[in-house]
């Protein structure tokens, strides 16, 4: 008698083993670990914008200073030739004789370049960050001071500033360009300078002092709005006519002597 072999046991257990059996795992090959993501280094204060505008007004309130008190000396051409050229003499020995001639003059001339690089390095940037947080242009229009006659200019009236300064330099500094030489008094320096052939010289000083007066009115009301001035609708509208009055009158200091020595008034 011929035994027979139940073959359904042992293969049912060799299912049920395979089934518990653990599977082999591949070692699939690991992508290169990239560069660990850059923690943002810590900006100091004139890194952020706030450092920066504090740049702007700081150095803007220096230069209008300055404005302030070369406007004032122009203003003396009224009184003759020699209150004019004595204020001239002065801004060049002013510490003498403790100082040598000319010491505090070149250093407030170092002081007021350092202002103007580091007011326009503020602006640039501001502005160059203020365009890449705002890809995108507003669908409408926005009407504000900030985007009025005076914003759209500043970087064309810049330029004009820039190149009215260097041509003053040469023609009542240092006379390169001035009809009557370096060696000239101040006071006929500054009478050559806007005599009626050369009118081109006394247009371009305006407009260059409108630009001025664009640029102080812009930045005074932004100097207002920083501090939280401007939230008031009347005290807004007093800022707003404060801050065209005071450019309006450095304008109108500034333009005064070479329109009257222009058209004769003063000679």
């Amino acid at each position: 008698m011929t035994a027979t072999v139940d073959h359904s046991v042992d293969s049912a257990s060799v299912d049920r083993g395979s089934a518990t059996a653990p599977v082999p795992t591949h070692n699939a090959p690991r992508k290169p670990a990239g560069p660990a993501p850059r923690t943002p280094a810590r900006r100091g204060l004139l890194g952020t914008s706030a450092g920066r505008k504090a740049v702007m007004a700081v150095t803007g309130a220096v230069l209008v200073l300055f404005l302030i008190g070369h406007m004032l000396g122009n203003l003396k051409i009224f009184l003759g030739a020699d209150s004019f050229n004595h204020y001239a003499d002065w801004l060049r020995t002013v510490g003498s004789p403790a100082l040598p001639n000319r010491t505090l003059l070149t250093i407030t001339e170092i002081v007021l370049v350092v202002c103007v690089v580091l007011h326009m390095w503020a602006a640039v940037s501001l502005a160059r960050r203020a365009a890449k947080a705002r890809p995108v242009k507003y669908a409408a229009k926005r009407k504000s001071q900030a985007n009025g006659y005076a914003a759209q200019t500043m970087r064309y009236g810049g330029v004009i500033i820039v190149l009215f300064v260097v041509w003053h330099l040469l023609d009542m500094t240092f006379g390169t360009v001035n009809p009557k030489g370096g060696d000239a008094t101040p006071y006929d320096r500054m009478i050559a300078g806007f005599q009626p052939d050369r009118w081109w010289v006394a247009l371009f000083y305006l407009v260059a002092m409108v630009m001025i007066g664009l640029h102080l009115r812009h930045g005074l009301w932004s100097a207002f709005q920083s501090l939280g001035l401007t939230r008031r609708p009347r005290v807004r509208g007093l800022l707003q006519k404060t801050a065209v009055a005071v450019s309006a009158v450095l304008v109108l200091g500034f333009v005064a002597a070479p329109v009257c020595i222009l058209i004769g008034v003063v000679k």
